[in-house]
């Protein structure tokens, strides 16, 4: 699959997700019956356009009221996303990603693929979803740590609902200052690097990273086409090799890799084995 087509897939995604446009000019949020089901990607509940609820602030909402019920409503989503598609939602369905994309494009003397630490770096988003998502908010209960303190995709809720609803600006405080610098640096580096915040703090995407190598959507390396010449790792933007590691838990799934090789070797597999255990042959592969 080409970019063009992927970026109209993310654009159509957000835009399905988001579809309550006036809400981008009144300022008002959606409160229907939609905001009972979870969305996939991030996607802030105050957004003024979201037609469903952020899993990330459903979890966090859920765990802090643990002592009353279990989150199994929310989990049932999470599960169900993760295990059907796993980090192919961060590849096409996520609209804050799509946002990191859009950036990326933005020219720049120089685009970093990787760093010193940069593999280091990427573990920090399990220690945000286990302290921030999980561990704070069950401790205190009713705060949502994560959206309170850190997430750049409520933060961009916030300016648009106060760019529709200009008393809100006069609600800004300190919580909301700190926000912008972590929304002003996730903007900045997105033009330098591919999907910093995916990378290094998303705490959705740490959840599905956990389900690339069991869920439904795999990608599928045919071992006799392949010449190991390395092209699909040069053109992934995770710094990924396919090839070697098509489970790894950084794939989103974008499948450039797949366009990428001159022999055919990497398809998009569903609800099928790997080739060692099928011996090469897959009946229900499709090429993407």
């Amino acid at each position: 699959m080409d970019n063009k087509k992927r970026t109209l897939i993310q654009a159509a995604a957000a835009l399905l997700q988001n579809g309550h446009i006036s809400g981008f000019f009144t300022g008002k949020i959606y409160t229907g019956a939609g905001k009972q089901f979870c969305l996939p990607g991030l996607n802030c509940y105050s957004c003024p356009g979201a037609l469903g609820a952020c899993p990330v602030g459903s979890l966090q909402n859920a765990i802090s009221a643990w002592h009353f019920r279990f989150p199994s409503y929310v989990l049932g989503w999470l599960l169900f996303f993760g295990a059907a598609f796993g980090r192919l939602i961060c590849g096409f369905l996520c609209p804050f990603g799509f946002v990191q994309d859009l950036l990326f494009k933005i020219p720049s003397p120089r685009k970093l693929r990787t760093f010193r630490c940069d593999r280091q770096l990427r573990s920090v988003k399990y220690g945000v979803l286990l302290i921030t998502v999980l561990i704070l908010p069950a401790a205190h209960h009713f705060t949502p740590f994560y959206c309170k303190y850190l997430c750049p995709s409520g933060t961009l809720s916030g300016l648009l609902l106060s760019a529709a609803d200009g008393r809100l600006r006069a609600l800004w405080g300190w919580i909301f200052t700190w926000k912008a610098i972590v929304l002003a640096a996730v903007v900045l580096a997105s033009v330098v690097i591919f999907r910093p915040f995916c990378k290094y703090l998303c705490p959705l995407g740490a959840f599905y990273s956990l389900f690339n190598r069991v869920s439904a959507v795999r990608l599928h390396p045919d071992r006799e086409k392949c010449t190991g010449c390395g092209l699909c790792a040069k053109v992934c933007d995770m710094a990924v090799n396919p090839a070697a590691s098509p489970d790894d838990p950084e794939c989103i799934r974008c499948f450039k890799c797949v366009s990428a090789c001159p022999h055919g070797a990497l398809c998009c597999t569903c609800f099928s084995k790997r080739a060692g255990a099928a011996g090469g042959s897959e009946k229900n592969e499709k090429n993407i």
